[in-house]
């Protein structure tokens, strides 16, 4: 009997300890959808701009912001307005990314060209994405953002998607966006939501969502996939843009410093980060892309790029920390990886999916949740076995012949940079 006191005892206590490791996060609320949140505005981007001065200023998204539309467009209407000052665009946006890579390629892509302002464009690609990892990837941002230089003002845009209609029509926030109001309030970061204008237009008859080739004449075709925006639908986002802009142009320039003092959520990752891989991580026939060879246009984005094709070239590193992922490349003639962390071998992971008649960006996963207060070894091995290249067949008109040809072949892997939750151990 004393022994089966004894057990809920230890049970009760073990209990609540693990309730003490639960972060305390905030509870998701549904949010009124506000077109323009002015909050603690953009003063210090337009000081600079009305005093003449040289102003740099990120647009950091995904495909929507990538296309040529709001994003040059806004560039191109703010030097109308300030003629005198200096205005610089920085091209932050990679299509099909969310804040969850956002927050690691922040300080390569946005803060080491020093921006004035930063436009964020993040909430269709993380429509899929928790409250939870919204706010800890795009606070992580934010802090990243303003421990750089805390006189960088940083504006929220929420572009549409036609998933989006609905909460719209009742005047709420879609999921994403209202997890980042939430977020915004507490820092003070003004907002700006495209969605309610598409959505308006649409009701008033003035614009179709997608078009189907016989909409009547001066009629507004959005899109042709419900996401994308055509040049008109970007012109719509840019009156959103300068709606905004003047609702703020007057409030004073803020020093973002001392909202740091607290956090939104315990576990924010503002310690995500990109770092180099060196030579000696490094064994096999690795080599460093040049300019001039095939996918070195990557490396705008990831600074340098190493591939290798030989079985067994492996890439090693050592650090202390939670999380370890490779910025890499998938790829038609992509191979198979496999990954050892602390001695442990994992199942082999193919470079290649459904979608690779070209190369894109793409995300190696190393390692996730493992203690942080210990140091931590990863091994990356070419695998000798080529990927199944079946799933991509769908996409071509001759499969059978296409996928005996070189551009199919091969146990290829191209990687960028480390991404870490943690710091590299020398």
């Amino acid at each position: 009997m004393k022994r089966w006191f004894f057990g809920i005892g230890c049970l009760v206590g073990f209990l609540s300890w693990v309730s003490a490791q639960e972060p305390d996060y905030p509870v998701y609320a549904e949010q009124d959808l506000q077109v323009v949140q002015k909050r603690d505005g953009i003063g210090n981007v337009i000081q600079k701009l009305e005093a003449g001065e040289e102003v740099s200023i990120a647009y950091f998204g995904g495909s929507i912001t990538a296309a040529n539309g709001w994003r040059p467009k806004t560039t191109a209407w703010l030097k109308s307005q300030y003629p005198d000052a200096k205005i610089t665009e920085i091209h932050a946006a990679i299509g099909g990314t969310g804040s969850d890579l956002g927050v690691f390629r922040n300080g390569w892509d946005v803060l080491r060209h020093e921006p004035d302002l930063v436009f964020i464009e993040f909430s269709v690609n993380d429509g899929g994405a928790s409250p939870e990892n919204i706010w800890r990837q795009m606070e992580g941002i934010v802090r990243q953002t303003w421990a750089a230089n805390p006189r960088t003002d940083i504006v929220l845009t929420y572009t549409f998607v036609t998933g989006y209609a609905e909460c719209t029509l009742r005047g709420k926030c879609s999921r994403a966006a209202g997890a980042m109001e939430m977020l915004a309030q507490f820092y003070g970061i003004p907002s700006i939501n495209f969605c309610k204008r598409i959505v308006d237009l649409k009701e008033a008859g003035k614009l179709v969502y997608k078009g189907e080739g016989n909409e009547p004449e001066g009629v507004i075709v959005f899109s042709n996939d419900n996401v994308h925006p055509l040049d008109a639908g970007h012109e719509e986002y840019l009156k959103d843009i300068q709606l905004g802009w003047n609702a703020m142009k007057d409030l004073p320039p803020v020093d973002h410093a001392g909202k740091l003092a607290k956090s939104f959520v315990p576990d924010h990752l503002q310690a995500a980060k990109m770092v180099a891989i060196t030579p000696e991580m490094l064994q096999g026939n690795w080599k460093k892309l040049a300019e001039g060879e095939p996918n070195y246009g990557f490396t705008n984005r990831t600074g340098e790029m190493w591939t290798a094709d030989e079985p067994g070239s492996t890439l090693t590193f050592r650090f202390q920390g939670s999380q370890a992922k490779i910025y890499d490349l998938l790829g038609p003639n992509g191979g198979q990886v496999t990954v050892t962390v602390d001695g442990k071998e994992g199942k082999p992971i193919p470079r290649f999916d459904s979608y690779c008649t070209y190369h894109r960006l793409a995300t190696l996963w190393c390692a996730n949740q493992l203690n942080p207060n210990e140091v931590h070894t990863v091994v990356v091995k070419i695998h000798p076995e080529q990927p199944n290249r079946q799933s991509v067949a769908f996409r071509l008109k001759d499969p059978e012949k296409e996928l005996a040809q070189p551009k199919f072949q091969g146990t290829n892997v191209w990687f960028g940079k480390i991404m870490l939750l943690g710091d590299l151990v020398e």
